[in-house]
């Protein structure tokens, strides 16, 4: 049965009027049905992604974002302070007194105390000796047993070595050359490797190249066998389960697949509009039974109210607060001025010291002679070091 049919007829009539080139007439058949169930299963899903949406943006404005804020603050406020008084604290109670230690005690003492005296100890006395000790034995013990070893031993050890060697290849190298040589080798070489060589090119090699051929030829028959029935097999399996298995697939689950993700689609759109218009006729549900009356009860009655209660308290009571604040700021600083110009004054009168003129008297400083450390009243001020003095 062939359910694919021209783009311009399905059977012997007219194509329907959304058909579409390449498609087949179970295509048009169940595209409606399928755009209307999948659209009834996705609008309550896109309903409830859109309120998820809204609950999601109106947390992050309300809730989250306000609340990155104050722990931003937190931390940059009082956190990064708080740590950084730490670890002020935790190096001057752990740090610096071991480095103190360290720089200004440890290291001085060792320094002067064992490193200067060792490094003394050993430039001015024990260098000096062991210059001194190897002097000694180099020219008292080593010259001797070098001279000896020179002229005594290597001449004697050479000749002995000679007469050595010379014993030795006589008695131990030169009969087993001979001996492989004249006898070993001739009668391995034509006794046994001239025989297996021969036996090797004129038997071996033939039987082995015909035996090779027998095998190849065997194996080219096996070869075309398997070849022929993989070959018939490979066919009967695209007959009986490859080509309808991709009939199938071409002509009915490929068309409904597609239909399906292009109703999901539509639906999806159609279930986004459907949604959007509930939320506004939600939104103006709320805004007339409870935004207006709110908006109205806040600018009929509660900012009137604020304004009195700003005019008639806060402002009055805020300005009684800066004046008496102002007045005990003054009364705070006269006694203070007054407890350290006592404190002044009973600390002269203990231990003495220079009178501290009075506010309204002018000081006027005594100039001093050139070339002397007195000074006359009503002279003019000279330099503190004469011509002389200076050069």
């Amino acid at each position: 049965m062939e359910f694919e049919k021209s783009p311009q007829t399905c059977g012997n009539h007219q194509a329907p009027a959304h058909y579409e080139p390449g498609e087949g007439c179970l295509t048009t058949v169940i595209r409606i049905p399928v755009r209307i169930v999948v659209l009834l299963v996705v609008i309550p899903v896109r309903m409830v992604w859109d309120l998820l949406v809204v609950c999601g943006r109106a947390l992050e404005r309300i809730l989250l974002r306000p609340l990155g804020r104050a722990l931003a603050w937190v931390y940059e406020a009082v956190l990064t302070p708080v740590g950084h008084g730490l670890m002020w604290l935790a190096k001057a109670l752990l740090v610096w007194p071991w480095v103190a230690l360290w720089r200004y005690l440890l290291v001085p003492v060792v320094t002067y105390g064992l490193v200067v005296p060792v490094v003394w100890i050993y430039r001015q006395l024990l260098t000096p000796l062991g210059h001194g000790l190897a002097w000694l034995v180099e020219h008292l013990l080593v010259a001797p047993v070098r001279w000896i070893y020179r002229r005594l031993l290597t001449p004697l050890g050479h000749g002995l070595a000679l007469l050595a060697s010379f014993m030795g290849k006589a008695l131990l190298v030169w009969p087993w050359v001979a001996l492989w040589r004249y006898l070993v080798a001739p009668v391995v070489t034509y006794g046994l490797v001239v025989p297996v060589v021969w036996i090797y090119r004129q038997l071996l090699t033939p039987l082995g190249h015909g035996l090779a051929w027998l095998l190849t030829a065997i194996g080219h028959g096996i070869a075309a066998f398997c070849r022929g029935v993989w070959t018939a097999v490979v066919r009967l399996v695209v007959v009986l389960f490859v080509t309808p298995v991709v009939w199938v697939h071409r002509h009915v689950l490929a068309p409904i697949g597609r239909e399906i993700a292009a109703a999901v689609g539509v639906a999806w759109r159609i279930a986004g509009y459907i949604s959007r218009a509930v939320g506004r006729g939600i939104k103006w549900l709320a805004w007339n039974l409870l935004g207006r009356p709110v908006r109205w009860c806040y600018q009929t009655l509660c900012t009137p109210v604020g304004h009195v209660l700003r005019d008639g308290l806060w402002r009055p009571a805020k300005k009684a607060a800066v004046e008496a604040g102002r007045v005990a700021r003054a009364a705070l600083q006269s006694a203070r001025e007054t407890v350290r110009q006592a404190r002044r004054e009973a600390w002269r009168a203990l231990v003495g010291g220079p009178r501290v003129p009075d506010a309204g008297e002018p000081v006027v400083p005594r100039a001093r002679t050139l070339g002397s450390t007195t000074t006359v009243p009503g002279a003019v001020a000279a330099p503190e070091i004469s011509l002389h003095k200076q050069g």
